[in-house]
């Protein structure tokens, strides 16, 4: 689970931060949706992930009609990455509800520990001084891009912090899955497009009235009901076929080149991301402790490169 499939990891690297950064766009897209024009969280990930089925199966139909196939023995692991997928989308909208953006941001880039955990106990892997402290600099640093430094932030119940940490072990699993996909030879887009086609029907199923009601709701509203509900759909077409597809879609490619601890390491990135994309776009100011914090990020991915080089370096030959 620790080697890289590839000898460039360094492709790598660009691949997964790129979908780091199309991942840290989706926040002014969700909060838009959710707080502007009254979406609900859990409706708005069932419409997103149906985009991304559709916009995906009509790419491949035209230009990868092969990647459609899925063989059978890869089904159940389609489904279980799906499953998790959806699992994510739920209780990550109940953390951000729970414990606010902030400590949720935090809690779900608790990924990286739980992942080099897991392959520190069922896969042998390494956990060197440069990988612990790696995670460590990144969980630091994201509490302070995030401002979950704040202690007014962590007044929270305690079920808002079990499912904080959830997210954080859902998107471990995630990448895990993901890994075992890319391992197995699964195209990353064929695995992609059915993983979020059976994380759609788990949604669709699990609300399916307020999926619905929230598809016929233009039917009863007037004019500026039908110009809302025309901008909610189109906002959600992009979100799904921009940052949703993109930083999904580039995550699993990028899983082929890199360990899943250093992916996930990488998608830390995303609360100072979003830092500076807010100040560009929303005029929101970075402060000192958001600019400390994305250093801290940005240090321990650097550390976890040069982990990643002593691991793969030729060792001297005794004379």
């Amino acid at each position: 689970m620790d080697t890289p499939n590839s000898a460039a990891p360094g492709r790598g690297y660009l691949i997964a931060l790129t979908s780091t950064f199309l991942w840290a766009t989706t926040t002014i897209f969700i909060g838009y949706l959710t707080r502007q024009l009254h979406t609900p969280p859990l409706v708005l990930a069932f419409w997103r992930n149906f985009f991304v089925v559709a916009a995906l199966w009509m790419a491949l139909t035209m230009i990868a009609r092969p990647q459609l196939r899925m063989k059978q023995q890869h089904v159940l692991l389609c489904a279980t990455h799906g499953l998790t997928l959806a699992a994510l989308n739920a209780l990550w909208m109940t953390s951000v509800a729970l414990n606010g953006a902030a400590v949720a941001a935090v809690l779900i880039h608790s990924s990286p520990a739980f992942t080099a955990l897991a392959g520190w106990r069922w896969w042998g892997e390494r956990l060197g001084a440069l990988k612990i402290g790696a995670v460590l600099l990144s969980i630091a640093g994201c509490a302070l891009a995030s401002g979950a430094y704040s202690p007014a932030a962590w007044q929270v119940n305690p079920l808002g912090i079990l499912g904080g940490l959830a997210t954080g072990a859902l998107f471990a699993i995630y990448g895990i899955l993901g890994k075992v996909s890319s391992d197995k030879g699964i195209n990353p887009w064929t695995s992609t497009l059915y993983t979020f086609a059976f994380a759609t029907v788990f949604l669709l199923l699990a609300q399916r009235a307020d999926t619905l009601f929230w598809l016929s709701r233009p039917l009863t509203a007037g004019p500026a009901g039908w110009r809302e509900a025309g901008l909610g759909w189109g906002l959600t077409a992009l979100l799904a076929v921009g940052p949703t597809l993109g930083g999904y879609g580039l995550y699993t490619v990028g899983l082929a080149y890199l360990p899943t601890t250093t992916a996930n390491l990488i998608a830390t990135l995303e609360p100072a991301i979003a830092a500076v994309l807010a100040f560009f776009f929303l005029g929101e100011r970075l402060t000192f402790p958001q600019i400390l914090g994305g250093g801290l990020i940005l240090t321990g991915v650097l550390l976890l490169r040069l982990s990643d080089r002593s691991i793969k370096a030729p060792r001297p030959q005794s004379p």
